[in-house]
């Protein structure tokens, strides 16, 4: 296993900038997902590792190793893509054995590499098949299995479930999570689903447009965005927006007016921020509560009348208007909630998590949500994506 190191990391394509002064650390044996928007550089800062894009500045170290200049085949990984581009005319066990065939590995020894990886993967009883008689699924773990026999130090997947089905998609992430906590190597994914973001990763990183906008666990960046692109991006449906100007601020807390002429008091550490300050409220749908439920707190309340209503089975998610809104302010509440269109609707919004955000989109920290681990911010003298 090793860890997977990038200081300063840029790639361009002549004058057009991807990826701007990338810093990260993988850890050893750490399941890391990218994650972010259609563009935002995530495959490519992927490729980059894997050798298939040639670093434009800055350094990229595998273990203790500086790898640059180190061709792909020896820089310890192996890729498993979108397309699972098996051999057709090949059984899975030989399809899994050609690499190694190739290196011209001893025959015992790639027979006892296939056969584990098999077993690892479940489907040792399939090796006599040819892909065309495989489900997606299953071709997908061949692919996998292909990667495995190479004992690589560092697994790289990019968007492995993309052509699957939704049902077959969900089982899979639990394959891939008991992969890892069966292997314990290095792992990096890629997606731009941030459900498989939430379920599988030890820390997400976030991208947008070629920058790192955050990297922390899936719990801190739920619960502890630090700005409006994060909050926005991670979970759904998705945070609400609301504009609001201070009234009061401070170490212990902010009492901002929405546009609507409401009052909302938000636990959250609102040094730097005066009385005036324009600033967006964000609340997230499923913490929203009717008014005179059981847990509703007595103040920060707004009203709202439904527009729509999207009856789910588990959950009824609401849509309503608000003044200075761009979007449907959206609630999320029990489905057995009744809910129809035109009904008026009164909310209560907790202020333990009432986020808050600077003109520019910085978070402002909420309080007693979780701190940002130390090791997921880079030194003074390294660049400041991270």
């Amino acid at each position: 296993m090793a860890d997977v190191q990038l200081l300063k990391a840029q790639k361009s394509y002549g004058s057009v900038h991807v990826l701007r002064d990338i810093d990260l650390h993988v850890r050893d044996g750490e399941f890391m997902v990218f994650v972010g928007p259609s563009g935002c550089g995530k495959s490519t800062l992927l490729r980059m590792i894997a050798g298939l894009e040639d670093i434009t500045a800055g350094t990229l170290s595998i273990g203790s190793r500086v790898v640059n200049d180190v061709p792909p085949a020896e820089r310890g990984i192996a890729m498993v893509f979108q397309s699972y581009a098996l051999y057709p005319h090949m059984s899975l066990y030989d399809n899994m054995a050609f690499g190694l065939k190739l290196a011209k590995v001893p025959r015992d020894e790639i027979d006892r590499a296939v056969q584990h990886a098999a077993k690892i993967l479940h489907i040792d009883h399939l090796l006599e098949r040819k892909p065309k008689a495989l489900s997606g699924g299953q071709r997908q773990r061949v692919a996998i299995g292909r990667a495995i026999v190479r004992k690589p130090q560092v697994f790289l997947f990019d968007e492995p479930l993309s052509n699957l089905d939704a049902a077959l998609r969900v089982k899979m992430r639990y394959e891939f999570a008991r992969l890892h906590q069966e292997l314990r190597t290095t792992m990096i994914y890629v997606t731009h689903d941030q459900v498989e973001a939430m379920t599988l990763a030890d820390r997400i990183v976030v991208l947008s447009a070629g920058r790192i906008e955050q990297v922390g666990s899936p719990m801190q960046l739920y619960e502890q965005p630090d700005n409006l692109f994060v909050a926005g991006f991670i979970g759904s449906p998705r945070m609400n927006f609301l504009p609001a100007q201070v009234l009061q601020a401070g170490a212990q807390g902010a009492t901002v007016q929405l546009a609507g002429g409401e009052t909302i008091a938000c636990e959250v550490n609102a040094t730097g921020a005066r009385a005036g300050d324009r600033v967006t409220l964000g609340v997230r749908p499923e913490h929203l509560l009717l008014a005179g439920a059981a847990n509703a707190e007595p103040g920060n309340r707004l009203r709202t009348r439904v527009t729509f209503v999207e009856a789910l089975g588990s959950s009824t998610q609401a849509y309503g208007e608000y003044a200075g809104m761009d979007e449907p302010l959206t609630c999320q509440l029990d489905g057995r909630t009744p809910m129809r269109p035109g009904q008026p609707l009164e909310l209560v919004l907790p202020a333990r998590w009432c986020y808050l955000f600077d003109d520019q989109g910085h978070a402002y920290h909420r309080l007693g949500a979780p701190a940002a681990d130390p090791r997921d911010t880079p030194a003074p003298e390294q660049a400041q994506a991270v």
